[in-house]
């Protein structure tokens, strides 16, 4: 279950730079700083219950790397971030050490 706690957590991780991008725009500034509280809030929770059966080294990289993968998949499809393949080798670099960690643990 802790698994699918982090899972979840590093999911809810997306949620809060999504928040203060929106917080960016005059029109959706209070929503976006309320919805980046509520994320981390959320995604800090989930990681505290993970935390109670994986070490907190492994929960913490994955946790930031399901985020950082999360937070750039959004910023490329929705933001128009700009994109090379050298962007998305170094996405594939952290997918590839969270796996390891997954596998390690």
């Amino acid at each position: 279950m802790s698994w699918l706690y982090l899972l979840l957590a590093g999911l809810l991780e997306i949620g809060w730079p999504v928040g203060l991008k929106l917080a960016q725009e005059p029109a959706t500034r209070w929503l976006g700083i309320s919805a980046a509280i509520g994320f981390m809030v959320a995604s800090g929770f989930f990681l505290w219950l993970a935390q109670r059966d994986i070490p907190i080294g492994t929960a913490y990289a994955v946790w930031t790397g399901i985020g950082a993968v999360g937070t750039f998949m959004v910023g490329v499809m929705f933001f128009g971030d700009p994109t090379s393949l050298m962007r998305y080798f170094g996405v594939l670099l952290i997918v590839a050490g969270v796996i390891a960690l997954k596998l390690a643990h």
